[in-house]
């Protein structure tokens, strides 16, 4: 392949996908301020001073933007959880041909950085989704976006650079975290306002969802892979909600260099402690794990008799049953093996 059927084929991936992309206009109603005043040379945390709010008039201020693109005709567009996690905020989605259509949220997923969200509108352009499963090192890949919040479409184009990914990502001013595992590494240039919007290959198909860069570094951002989406949509059009299955544990993987430094039993399985956020359990209450009698400091090695290692984490198995399933945990409780059975519950 020369170079021209190379750029030929972008060109007809970008075209056949730009119009499923939006841009998701982010707005508050916030107090009406008659004036701004900054003074910078002050030494204070926020050096503005603010004249006298309007008898408590509000008005509608655009605090932010994202990305999302169309998966189905009527309106189901997919994005990041954390475009959309204000609930007190409104949403705008803007196609490509300038019409705006109210945004509302359907569901998200309580795992993954996914949301859904949906506009009144029929026989929309729905982008069509690949398998992320069949993904090689140094794959061509594009991004489309709405990038910094202001250049709605804007197409960057690069490689895979990783296929199974672990990071931990801010989802919003709280400082709330989330971990995600698997997710895809890319060069391609992702800059604020991308997030949420597709990540396709050459033959036009949405293969990511766009979601994080890291700060100070060049050419790594991450994205979703789109087989974690497909799972969501499905349990849209099904249930009319995200269903994800929980047993109510925190833990940590094992490896042999944790092992070493604790002096633990065993290398590999999942360690039920708490975290060190305040008021933090380990296992909790009434929750199916609890019920199961499952205890801080056990360890658990299998669940359902599949190996619980650094390849293959708790939750990744986790996911392989539907809510209202019965599972059985192999524990290690100091020197005994237990077996307990938990029936697994839906996450809320």
């Amino acid at each position: 392949m020369n170079i021209l059927e190379h750029d030929k084929l972008t060109i007809e991936a970008v075209k056949k996908v730009a119009p499923s992309v939006v841009s998701i206009v982010i707005s508050k109603y916030l107090p009406n301020v008659k004036g701004i005043y900054g003074m910078p040379a002050l030494p204070f945390k926020n050096p503005f001073v603010f004249d006298d709010v309007e008898n408590e008039k509000k008005e509608k201020v655009k605090i932010g933007g994202g990305s999302g693109f169309i998966v189905h005709p009527d309106g189901l567009i997919l994005t990041n959880k954390h475009v959309v996690l204000d609930a007190d905020a409104e949403y705008t989605a803007l196609t490509i041909d300038g019409e705006e259509y109210p945004a509302k949220i359907i569901s998200s997923d309580p795992i993954n950085d996914i949301a859904v969200i949906k506009i009144n509108a029929k026989n929309l352009p729905a982008v069509h989704l690949g398998n992320s499963g069949k993904l090689e090192l140094g794959q061509t890949v594009i991004a489309i976006g709405n990038a910094l919040g202001m250049f709605s479409n804007t197409v960057s184009k690069g490689i895979i650079s990783g296929l199974s990914r672990s990071i931990s990502a801010a989802l919003g001013t709280e400082g709330e975290m989330e971990h995600l595992r698997g997710v895809l590494q890319t060069d391609v240039a992702i800059n604020q306002g991308n997030s949420g919007g597709p990540l396709i290959n050459l033959d036009g198909e949405a293969i990511g969802i766009n979601t994080a860069i890291i700060y100070g570094a060049q050419n790594i951002g991450f994205s979703i892979p789109i087989n974690w989406a497909k799972q969501d949509l499905e349990d849209i059009i099904k249930h009319g909600r995200i269903i994800k299955p929980f047993i109510g544990l925190n833990y940590i993987m094992l490896d042999k260099k944790l092992q070493k430094q604790y002096s633990l039993p065993v290398g590999a399985g999942a360690l039920i402690i708490r975290n060190h956020q305040p008021g933090a359990v380990a296992i909790v209450p009434n929750s199916p794990a609890d019920k199961a009698g499952v205890k801080e400091n056990d360890i658990i090695t299998e669940l359902n008799e599949e190996k619980i290692d650094e390849e293959m984490d708790m939750r990744d198995l986790l996911q392989k049953y539907e809510v209202g399933s019965e599972i059985e945990l192999t524990v290690l409780r100091k020197d005994e093996h237990l077996k307990l059975k938990a029936t697994i519950e839906e996450r809320k």
